[in-house]
């Protein structure tokens, strides 16, 4: 009697361990992809994560809101920033408008905007003077805006743009690159019958989960 006790007791902990088993929420090649050559981190002593987007994308703009409130809970290890993409002469147009308005310091001020120009206005910002009018009613002349947007400040940052774009072999927007290593969109994470706000709340979750494999790897690197 006792032996059947706990021969039964035996068959019921195994698939209890079995549930207990830790399992990976995001799995390489399918959820998330691996890049064939990694990048360089501006920051090597940090997690990198860069946001890939465009203005001119649909789903970039509803993206935004939720990747804003998600920022600000980043702990202090890792550095976030967005990256315009440049895939032909309107991305790069687009890509100079925000490198021009980071370096005149009016970022946080034209960011919404030139979003809510290409998304809800119907304005294509299609030319330098559109962006240029677009720039004015916050206050940077005409003077300003030339200066800058043709300095050679901004003119490196678009290139090393380009050249990211490529590194990065991106095919959409948006997407959320982790630590130069992984390429996460929410193509590969969407369902049938899942919303889009769903693919992007899991892009999140995702790069929250390679930003802890990246942590870990960190603080126990390999030996050779």
């Amino acid at each position: 009697m006792i032996r059947s006790v706990l021969a039964l007791a035996a068959l019921l902990l195994v698939p209890m361990a079995h549930a207990q088993a830790p399992v990976e929420p995001f799995k390489e090649g399918t959820n998330y992809f691996r890049i064939d050559e990694p990048v360089r981190p501006r920051d090597p002593k940090k997690i990198e994560v860069v946001e890939v987007f465009w203005y001119g994308c649909p789903h970039c703009f509803r993206f935004d809101p939720m990747v804003k409130a998600w920022q600000k809970k980043l702990p202090a290890d890792v550095d976030f920033y967005r990256l315009p993409v440049i895939w032909n002469s309107v991305t790069e147009l687009h890509a100079r408008a925000f490198y021009t308005a980071q370096a005149l310091g009016k970022l946080d001020q034209l960011h919404d905007p030139l979003f809510a120009a290409l998304n809800e206005q119907g304005n294509p910002l299609n030319s330098q003077e559109r962006v240029a009018q677009l720039f004015a009613n916050y206050g940077v002349t005409a003077e300003q805006f030339d200066k800058a947007f043709n300095s050679f400040g901004v003119t490196s940052q678009v290139n090393q743009a380009k050249a990211r774009t490529l590194s990065y072999r991106i095919e959409g927007t948006p997407e959320l690159i982790v630590a130069g290593k992984f390429r996460v969109n929410g193509k590969a994470l969407s369902s049938p019958n899942g919303t889009e706000q769903a693919s992007h709340e899991k892009m999140l979750q995702a790069a929250d989960f390679l930003i802890q494999q990246e942590r870990k790897a960190q603080q126990n690197p390999v030996k050779k």
